[in-house]
């Protein structure tokens, strides 16, 4: 195999951004982003199960796993250890078995083509039926190996090594909980369910090692397993496991599929030599760990797992291994069966599955971050991808003139006092440290809880060291332990073993201390740091004052601490491992979140401008044990005055949404609900003083001037000569390329937008008008071309807002607020009668309401010899948009009263203030766009409403990754507007497609699989796409790569019968489209 991996960086930020992406996509739309049917981890014990399974559920509850997958934690049978090959087959058996449990879902499949699943030679120890087995072989499985004693990430053993704390991009959610490894795993394999389609099989996982690699594009052969695997150099290939695969395969820019010829652990160069295992390059094939088998082989492999009984009880009664890696996928490889045959029940895994093959999986670009040395962890953290790293989250950290903390040590979900001193790339997790404790540089803190009343001791924790607390069975403190950064529990002491990073003789030494004080004289278990009783149980202080006297900070010579060890009940790691508290353990985890999360949003009701997002930070406060609800009450006390706040500083749509939000955790729905007509009300009012100081109380409240009693007698009071006056206003629709949303208000009346769009005629007409006539007869006639209603207004000034959402009339009725018009002398002698149209229905994507309005206020402004400034009409249908209820931002009308290409600025204040620039789009751009832009009609249409006030109640929530959505959006406008004038179609391609994934990141219903069929139909031609306004259907934009490319997908859109599929009411159409 000739290896062509890039040399280049690994986008570590962008990959973990995008399977972050379409993992919340799959949890919040799974019927587009098909996710997980199971999700399956293994465990040491019982109680580390138990453990695991209350981290699944904070996942559920935190939208990291669908509600709809079923999750499940398999312990080794009894606490035996069974390795992982075995450990697979007894979680797909015991999975099986749950599902069962589970009802009437299996009875009712399909078996199909079942036949080559049941089992040929059923016994009692078999799944009885054959349904279980094709239900089975046609799921969707995610399997991570969680199980184990994580020996040398000792500090990590309490929560599960899967579970450590890995705060990768927490800074793009700084009110939500710290990601942990397990979530980027998630994230990670989220992409990889793709590769798998309709085809059922398994994907398996290590929880130790994170593969950042865009699994997305990830392409596996049907019907066997496969391995991936990433190029690697000798040396670390020496200590793992190396693939050796066919030098013919399938080959891209990305991958390199091939048979896999023979499996190597931990190979000496000779034999990398031997077996031709070495590349072009000098490189050899790592194994990563990761294994998908799919179809038939997935079929094989459930048929096997769920007879695997007793063969798991043959291997617990020999206390014997089955190892994935080793065993179970030699199976699959033609050149290990010799050696397996010789292995425990290796003639079974060759008669069960020794009929499939296993392919190699090169994934060029795969960065194989491992976690399995606690120098790794912090390897990761402070290596070259540390800007991704949130070094301070969910924390409450004191003034640095009374504390000193490193500017790279990393402090999250802890809680430090004055007076505390943190060293240089150190950790401090879910902890709280009083004054008087230092720690030192690249050391490790974790569930470490310091009295505040230490009566003045002081403590150092050296560098490089770790240090951690663990709740037992059946006591009632916490046992404080401790060891050296590079400590390896499993090297016994004539092995080089070390305490502390000292070697053991010279700890003994030093201390006084024999071996038998740590090590029983009768066992045969060799004398390492995983089986010595050094720890004590004593109180607290007197643990942490011997903890400085064992790391050798104490002076030797202090004779009150030898013999108060040696007195004390000790404890080993191991012992410690067997004896954790986990439920414990998760009380005292979700208390501290509440108690941090609680006091950071007491700060933000008292000295803030509640910046931070209350709604979630009030979730992790529920979770604390009876008290939470009291805690949320408490605070909804704190916001009474809120509303006596200067509106210019703190804007009332935001102090009513943080009520609303109080309310909601308080479990009072319906006041919350009352609250929130405030809320849009705020937002219309605030909106309305944006546009014209005063404006609100001129639009929603009667004239002095003009009263209905007057209005009645105008005609006798009134000499007017009645002259005739008719406007007609015809206006194109807009696309936009980039840069929606941030022209909605409230987020443009309290920061920057920018939109870069398009006026387009379709099919040679400007598609959206309205005609407006003076009449001899007074009030106001209405005519609805679209619709064929009509109406008559005898009292204009009758016309008030708020309008029912049912009033097709409410439009114009809104423009006649807006622009004065109801109160003009003007409508004492004459009337008016209007007529709208739009050539294209609304709801579209193509502005058309909007547009519809600006041309309604501009006819209006005309005729009355009014301000018809397209600056002043786009201003005037903002505030329109919100007396309608419907919302909405400027680009609309602002896109359709500019000519040609626009890039638009909004910036805050009073009056807002609107920049439009209109591009200079030279006849090559022109000529290019029309040749490579196909404009097409997805046939559905859903108004921008419903989408649009769940966008705005996440920004009025400071939800953090909707804000950080909207600002890359107006960064990419900028960089689309440079494209365009560079004539760069390619890069605005690429912006269009980041545009359309930071939409669907925003609401992931403005897409739906028909779009996502159209997308994918049209990929291999463009270089972008996305749908134009809020989404959900209405039109599309296809940027082809080439004009021939476009030509290519107008006849496939045109004839693809795989559009058929979603019926006639989905038919596409084409249209011409030309530049206004």
């Amino acid at each position: 195999m000739e290896s062509r991996r890039s040399r280049a960086k690994v986008d570590l930020a962008g990959i973990l951004r995008k399977s972050w992406y379409r993992l919340r996509l799959s949890v919040r739309h799974p019927s587009r982003v098909p996710t997980w049917d199971a999700i399956v981890l293994t465990a040491a014990s019982p109680e580390q199960a138990e453990l695991y399974e209350w981290q699944l559920k904070r996942a559920k509850r935190l939208g990291r796993i669908a509600s709809s997958t079923v999750t499940l934690v398999v312990p080794d049978p009894d606490g035996n250890r069974i390795g992982s090959g075995g450990a697979t087959l007894n979680a797909i058996h015991a999975l099986a078995r749950h599902l069962e449990a589970l009802g009437p879902q299996v009875d009712n499949v399909d078996t199909g083509n079942s036949e080559s699943l049941v089992p040929h030679e059923r016994s009692d120890t078999e799944v009885s039926f054959s349904p279980m087995l094709s239900f089975m072989a046609k799921r969707h499985i995610l399997l991570l190996h969680a199980g184990g004693d994580s020996k040398r990430v000792p500090w990590a053993n309490p929560m599960g090594k899967v579970f450590l704390p890995l705060p990768y991009l927490a800074a793009d959610d700084p009110d939500g909980p710290v990601p942990l490894l397990f979530d980027h795993i998630l994230a990670i394999s989220c992409c990889a369910r793709q590769a798998f389609k309709k085809e059922g099989g398994i994907f398996i996982m290590t929880g130790d090692v994170l593969p950042c690699f865009d699994a997305s594009t990830m392409v596996l052969p049907e019907d066997t397993s496969c391995i991936i695997t990433v190029p690697i150099t000798l040396d670390v290939a020496s200590n793992h496991g190396v693939i050796v695969a066919s030098k013919t395969g399938i080959q891209n820019k990305t991958c390199y599929v091939s048979l896999v010829e023979n499996l190597l652990q931990k190979p000496t160069m000779e034999e990398l030599v031997k077996n031709q295992a070495i590349l072009d390059d000098g490189r050899t094939l790592l194994d990563t760990g990761i294994i998908a088998v799919r179809g038939k082989a997935w079929g094989e492999l459930v048929r096997l797992a769920c007879a695997s009984k007793p063969m798991i009880a043959d291997l617990v009664k020999s206390k014997k291994e089955m190892s994935l890696y080793e065993d179970l996928v030699a199976a699959w490889v033609l050149a290990k069966h010799e050696w397996l045959r010789l292995r425990p029940l290796g003639e079974e895994l060759i008669n069960r599955l020794g009929k499939q093959k296993m392919y190699s999986y090169c994934a060029y670009d795969l960065l194989f971050l491992h976690f399995g040395t606690s120098s790794e962890v912090l390897d990761h953290l402070s290596g070259a991808d540390s800007g991704l790293v949130g070094r301070r989250h969910l924390c409450s950290v004191p003034a640095t003139t009374v504390s000193d903390i490193a500017a790279s040590a990393i402090v999250i979900s802890s809680k430090i006092a004055p007076g505390v001193s943190i060293g240089d790339d150190s950790i401090v997790y879910d902890s709280c440290i009083s004054g008087g404790i230092q720690i030192g540089s690249q050391s490790i803190v974790v569930g470490v809880n310091v009295p505040g009343d230490n009566n003045g001791l002081r403590f150092i924790l050296p560098d490089r060291h770790c240090l951690w607390e663990v709740p037992l069975v059946g006591c009632t403190g916490r046992v404080i332990v401790y060891c050296g950064l590079r400590d390896n529990p499993k090297d016994s002491v004539s092995r080089s073993g070390t305490f502390c990073g000292k070697p053991w003789d010279k700890v003994l030494h030093n201390l006084g201390i024999q071996e038998s004080d740590l090590w029983s004289t009768t066992g045969t278990h060799e004398k390492c740091l995983w089986n010595a009783k050094i720890f004590p149980i004593l109180s607290y202080f007197e643990m942490l004052s011997l903890a400085g006297w064992l790391m050798g900070l104490s002076d030797p010579k202090t004779k009150s601490l030898l013999p108060l060890w040696k007195s004390s009940q000790r404890v080993s790691l191991e012992e410690l491992h067997r004896s954790i508290d986990f439920p414990l353990m998760c009380i005292g985890s979700s208390n501290h979140q509440a108690d941090l999360a609680s006091g950071i949003a007491k700060a933000c009701i008292n000295y803030g401008l509640l910046g931070r997002n209350l709604s979630q930070l009030c979730e992790e406060i529920l979770q604390k044990d009876d008290s939470g609800v009291q805690i949320c009450r408490d605070l909804l006390d704190m916001c009474s005055n809120l509303q006596g706040q200067d509106s210019k500083i703190l804007p009332k749509s935001r102090a009513y949404q943080v009520q609303v939000d109080l309310l909601q955790a308080c479990r009072e729905e319906k006041m919350a609900c009352e609250l929130e007509h405030k809320v849009w009300a705020a937002v219309a009012d605030e909106t309305a003083s944006a546009v014209r100081y005063g404006f609100r109380e001129h639009v929603l409240e009667s004239s002095n001037s003009i009263s209905t009693s007057a209005y009645k007698s105008s005609a006798f009071d009134v000499d007017q000569s009645f002259q005739h006056h008719d406007v007609r206003i015809e206006l194109p629709v807009r696309v936009d390329f980039v840069g929606g949303w941030s022209d909605t208000p409230p987020w443009s009346l309290e920061r920057a937008g920018c939109v870069l769009n398009m006026s387009i005629k379709l099919d040679g007409c400007a598609p959206v008008g309205t005609s407006i006539t003076t009449t001899e007869q007074t009030g106001i006639e209405i005519n609805d071309d679209d619709t064929i209603n009509k109406v008559y207004i005898e009292d204009p000034t009758s016309i008030a807002a708020p309008f029912n959402s049912d009033d097709s009339f409410r439009l114009v009725k809104c423009a006649l607020l807006v622009t004065g018009v109801t109160h003009d002398k003007l409508i004492l002698s004459m009337g008016l009668q209007i007529h709208t149209w739009t050539g294209v229905p609304r709801g579209t994507g193509l502005g058309t309401s909007s547009i519809l309005a600006a041309a309604v206020v501009k006819g209006l402004l005309h005729i009355t010899n009014r301000d018809d400034s397209n600056e002043n009409v786009a201003r005037l249908v903002l505030v329109l948009e919100q007396l309608m209820g419907t919302g909405g931002g400027w680009q609309d009308q602002i896109g359709g009263l500019y000519p040609g290409i626009k890039f638009t600025e909004s910036f805050p204040g009073i009056p807002l203030k609107l920049q439009v620039i209109s591009l200079m789009a030279s006849p090559r751009l022109i000529s290019d766009l029309q040749q490579r832009l196909l404009v097409v009609f997805t046939g559905q249409v859903r108004p921008a409403r419903r989408v649009l006030e769940k966008v705005v109640t996440r920004y009025l929530r400071r939800d953090s990754l909707l804000i950080s959505s909207i600002k890359r959006l107006t960064e990419l406008a900028r960089m689309g507007r440079e494209a365009l004038m560079n004539c760069d179609l390619n890069e605005l391609g690429e912006i269009m497609l980041e545009a359309w994934r930071l939409h669907q990141e925003l609401d992931p219903y403005c897409s739906n699989t028909f779009v996502d069929r159209l997308f994918e139909l049209a990929d291999p031609f463009c270089c972008g796409y996305k749908l134009v306004g809020a989404g959900g259907g209405g039109f599309a934009l296809l940027l082809a790569k080439d004009g021939d490319s476009a030509e290519k997908l107008k006849n496939l859109l045109q004839k693809d019968p795989r559009l058929e599929e979603y019926g006639t009411e989905f038919e596409v159409k084409i249209y011409n489209w030309a530049l206004f």
